[in-house]
């Protein structure tokens, strides 16, 4: 058998074992789940980041700001850069994103659809136990909507037009309306609110303007992730409790940590349900944070007659 030399022996050695230490602590790095936040005259954009490690092998989730997390398509580590892309669309290969770590934060660039977003990214909150079922002491309760105006709430576009109005005693939107933002700030909170939808109408309920629960005209389909009242693009209601289009729908929400408990139309859809993180098209990722509540206006039409928020104390 033939003996290695000293020198021989030790480069053997640092080929099998170093690179492989080095890519440990790089994946350590980047590995688990980023709220990622555009900056300057990006600052409203926001962005989630699930980097995951499987022996070596680097997968990820992404949510681009508006829609559902989507598995991505490549995912690697060069010269301290996470490099990352989604899966090509119809229009050819997906953009790459990179960031690199700066002490406890992610820093870098996304490119999102075709415009250069800066973005810095940072863990999400470890949430203390909490259980929106439990017995709660509720403090005033706030009518956001007393039946005759919208006064209660902002627009999101504020350069572009409301497309809501009262009718009947009901707040209304126009196809394509803007999305309604409450004045006040919220966090944690009960919600009951009446609304009814047209045929095909889409809609959303954004708690703290991060958490949006679906609201959807899909009587008599099976519960899904993008279904009424799921948390969207995470967690399906645990029945479809939606009734037909055209028909006044309750709903009564409890919001509590990063908890959820609700009931659509007298069945409970969310027992203490974990909010697993911030959902498509969420205002900001300061999680810990009051926030507003978001009506989508900017879908189909729907009418809500009811709207009361009781802040738990």
């Amino acid at each position: 058998m033939r003996l290695l030399t000293p020198i021989a022996s030790a480069l053997l050695c640092s080929s099998l074992i170093a690179p492989n230490s080095i890519d440990t602590t790089a994946r350590q790095d980047f590995a688990g789940r980023w709220n990622l936040t555009g900056t300057g005259e990006h600052r409203n954009r926001v962005y989630w980041l699930e980097v995951t490690d499987s022996g070596g092998q680097l997968t990820g989730m992404f949510l681009n700001r508006t829609g559902s997390p989507v598995p991505l398509d490549t995912v690697s580590i060069e010269d301290g850069q996470l490099i990352f892309r989604m899966r090509a669309g119809r229009r050819g290969t997906a953009p790459q994103h990179r960031l690199r770590r700066e002490g406890d934060r992610l820093v870098g660039t996304l490119n999102d659809r075709g415009t250069d977003v800066r973005v810095v990214g940072v863990r999400p909150p470890k949430w203390a136990d909490a259980n929106a079922s439990g017995r709660h002491a509720f403090g005033t309760a706030v009518a956001l909507f007393d039946g005759a105006s919208i006064d209660a709430f902002t627009l999101q576009h504020e350069d572009r037009p409301s497309g809501w109005s009262v009718e009947a005693g009901a707040m209304t939107n126009s196809p394509g309306a803007n999305n309604l933002i409450s004045k006040e700030r919220f966090k944690d909170f009960r919600l009951q609110a009446e609304y009814k939808l047209e045929a095909g109408s889409n809609s959303g309920l954004y708690l703290r303007g991060r958490y949006e629960l679906q609201v959807l005209d899909d009587h008599g389909k099976p519960p899904e992730k993008t279904g009424h009242m799921a948390i969207y693009g995470w967690t399906p209601p645990l029945v479809n409790a939606s009734r037909p289009a055209g028909d006044w729908q309750t709903v009564d929400i409890v919001l509590v940590g990063n908890r959820i408990t609700a009931t659509l139309n007298g069945r409970k859809v969310h027992e203490n349900s974990m909010i697993q993180a911030i959902t498509g098209g969420a205002l900001d990722a300061d999680e810990t944070l009051a926030g507003p509540i978001m009506i989508q206006g900017d879908h189909n039409k729907l009418w809500y007659r009811k709207m009361v928020v009781t802040v738990i104390e």
